[in-house]
C-alpha cells in the first residue's frame, strides 16, 4: 500500500511517512494509490466484531508492511478503551416512525466525534516515533504537531497527544470563535508538551497559517512538523470504521439484511463525510451520503451549481454551529481528485496524472479567482454520490427545541451541529422516500451523525430550549469532566495573525 499526493508531484509514500508528514510537500493531500479489496466474506466475518476489532480489520488494509495486524489491534484497543461505552459509537432512535437514527460519536474523552480519529492518531504518532528511536541508535526522533481548530479538533488533539513521548503540540484557535467549553477543554490542559495559541481571526486564517508553515521546507524539516488536522490521512482512515459499525448495528436493530443507510453528515472541512465516501467506495452498501451545512455553505452551493466559490465578500459567518464555520473545505480536494479522474480526464491518457494536473489548475483558480467550475458530467457524478442541504441559524435553534420539547416521543437534546444535520435530513425526507420506491428493495434508514455532546454548546442549546418556553437544567446533562471546568487554571498564548509570528512562537517554545 502506497500513497500519492492529490497534486501529483509526490507518490510512492508509505503509510508511516504520510502519517508523520501530514501534508504533502507539493501542497496536496495524500490518498491511497489504489483502494484495497475487502475480504469476500466481510459482511459475515465482520458483522459482530466489537468496534476496536472492526477498526483493526479496516485499518490493516491500508498500512502495508508498516504495521502488523497485531500491532494495529493493540493500537485500536488502547485508543477505544478511553470511550465511555463499549459500543464506542452507539446507534439510537430519533424518530422510529420515519426510520431516523442518531449515530452518537461523542462518547470519547472530549465528547466530540474527532476523538474517534485522534485517540488513534495520538497513539500512532507515539508508536512510530518510539520505533524509529529504537531502530536508530543515538537518534532522537521527535515531532512538532501543528494544527488549527474551530473548536473540537483542538481539544481532541490535545487529549490524544498530551503527555506523549517525543511529541510537542501547538493548536491554533480563532479568538472568540469557539465555545466557552471548547476553549476551556483546550486551555486547562497544562501538560508541558501542549501549547494553545489564540489567533485574532477566523478558523480559515488559522488553517492558512498551518498550511503556510507546512509549505516552508526548511522549517518543516528542522522542527519535524506533523499534522493533526484532517489533512492527515490517518484521521480519515480511522473514521471509516464508524460507517461500517453503524451499518452492522442497523442490520442488528432492524433484523432486516436488506436495510440500507442514508448518512446525513454535518459538514465543515469535509473530513467526516469523506470517510463515508471511502467506506462507500470500499463496498459498504450506502444508499446516499448527504452533506448538511450551516450558513457557510460552500459545499451545498457547489452541488447546486458546480461552482466551488469562496464567497469571500461575505466572509466566514459566525453561527451557532462554530465547528462548521469555514470558507473553504480543505478535505474536499481529496474527493475532487476522484471526481476529476473519473469525469474530467481524456481517454487514453494517464488518468491519475491528468487528475492531479486538473487539481493543481483548480486550486490555482481558487487561489487567484476565488472559484473554479467543474463540468456538467462531473457535477452529475457528484450528485449521484452526495445530496446536500443548508440550515439557517433560526432553523438550528428550532430543531433543537423541537426534539427536546416533543411530547409524542422521549425528548432528545441535539447539539447545534447535529441539529443542522437533522434539519437537513427532514428536508431530504421526500427524496429518501422517492429513492426507496425507485430501489424497490429493502427499507432506507436515515442515520444522522451526531458530532458533539450538547453540553459543549451550552449557549446555543439554552437559547434554543429556553426561548421555546422550556426551562432546561443544564447541570443535569453535564458530563462529570465538565463540572467546574470553566474555573480551572488555564494556559494560552496570544499571537498575531501571521505565519511568521506563529513560526517564531513555535521556535521560542520548543526551546523553552
Amino acid at each position: 500500500m502506497k500513497y500519492r499526493s492529490t497534486r501529483g508531484q509526490v507518490s510512492g509514500q508509505s503509510f508511516e511517512s504520510v502519517v508523520l508528514e501530514g501534508l504533502a510537500s507539493d501542497g496536496g493531500l495524500y490518498i491511497p494509490e489504489h483502494l484495497p479489496q475487502l475480504p469476500a466474506d466481510w459482511q459475515t466475518k465482520w458483522a459482530d466484531l466489537p468496534f476496536a476489532e472492526l477498526a483493526a480489520e479496516l485499518i490493516t488494509l491500508f498500512v502495508g508492511s508498516d504495521l502488523t495486524r497485531a500491532e494495529v489491534g493493540e493500537l485500536a484497543a488502547k485508543s477505544y478503551a478511553t470511550f465511555d461505552t463499549p459500543q464506542v459509537t452507539p446507534l439510537v432512535d430519533l424518530d422510529a416512525a420515519k426510520n431516523t437514527h442518531i449515530l452518537e460519536l461523542f462518547h470519547g474523552p472530549t465528547f466530540a466525534f474527532k476523538d474517534v480519529a485522534l485517540q488513534f492518531l495520538g497513539n500512532l504518532f507515539e508508536f512510530f516515533l518510539e520505533r524509529k528511536n529504537a531502530r536508530d541508535a543515538g537518534a532522537h526522533h521527535k515531532i512538532t504537531v501543528v494544527g488549527a481548530t474551530s473548536g473540537d479538533t483542538g481539544s481532541a488533539a490535545i487529549f490524544g497527544l498530551r503527555g506523549k513521548k517525543n511529541v510537542s503540540v501547538f493548536i491554533l484557535h480563532p479568538e472568540g470563535r469557539v465555545s466557552p467549553i471548547q476553549e476551556a477543554q483546550m486551555t486547562t490542559v497544562l501538560d508541558a508538551n501542549v501549547h494553545n495559541v489564540s489567533i485574532k481571526g477566523t478558523f480559515d486564517d488559522c488553517q492558512d497559517i498551518v498550511k503556510q508553515l507546512f509549505g516552508r521546507p526548511a522549517f518543516k524539516k528542522e522542527h519535524s512538523l506533523g499534522a493533526i488536522n484532517s489533512i492527515n490521512w490517518a484521521r480519515i482512515l480511522a473514521q471509516i470504521t464508524y460507517y461500517f459499525h453503524a451499518y452492522f448495528e442497523l442490520l442488528r436493530q432492524t433484523k432486516n439484511p436488506e436495510a440500507r443507510p442514508v448518512f446525513v453528515v454535518p459538514s465543515g472541512n469535509f473530513g467526516d463525510i469523506l470517510a463515508g465516501f471511502y467506506a462507500q467506495s470500499l463496498g459498504l452498501p450506502v444508499a446516499r451520503l448527504a452533506i448538511a451545512t450551516n450558513g457557510n455553505d460552500i459545499l451545498d452551493r457547489f452541488l447546486q451549481s458546480g461552482a466551488y466559490e469562496k464567497n469571500a465578500e461575505q466572509g466566514v459567518l459566525a453561527t451557532p454551529s462554530p465547528a462548521m464555520d469555514i470558507l473553504v473545505s480543505s478535505n474536499f480536494e481529496r474527493f475532487l481528485w476522484y471526481l476529476a479522474r473519473d469525469n474530467e480526464t481524456a481517454a487514453g491518457a494517464n488518468a491519475d496524472e491528468q487528475a492531479s494536473q486538473i487539481i493543481r489548475a483548480w486550486m490555482d483558480q481558487l487561489k487567484t479567482d476565488g472559484l473554479f467550475r467543474v463540468s456538467a458530467e462531473a457535477l452529475a457524478a457528484a450528485r449521484q454520490t452526495f445530496w446536500s442541504g443548508r440550515c439557517s441559524d433560526e432553523d438550528t435553534y428550532k430543531t433543537i427545541a423541537k426534539y427536546y420539547t416533543r411530547k409524542d416521543q422521549p425528548p432528545y437534546l441535539l447539539d447545534p451541529h447535529t441539529a443542522v444535520g437533522v434539519y437537513v435530513a427532514e428536508s431530504l425526507h421526500p427524496k429518501i422516500e422517492a429513492l426507496e420506491k425507485e430501489r424497490a428493495a429493502g427499507p432506507l434508514h436515515t442515520i444522522c451523525l451526531s458530532t458533539a455532546h450538547p453540553a459543549k454548546f451550552s449557549e446555543a442549546v439554552l437559547k434554543a430550549v429556553n426561548e421555546d418556553g422550556t426551562q432546561l437544567d443544564f447541570g443535569s446533562i453535564l458530563p462529570p469532566p465538565f463540572v467546574g471546568l470553566l474555573e480551572k487554571p488555564r494556559r494560552c498564548l496570544q499571537c498575531d495573525n501571521s505565519a511568521d509570528a506563529v513560526a517564531q512562537l513555535i521556535v521560542d517554545n520548543l526551546g523553552a
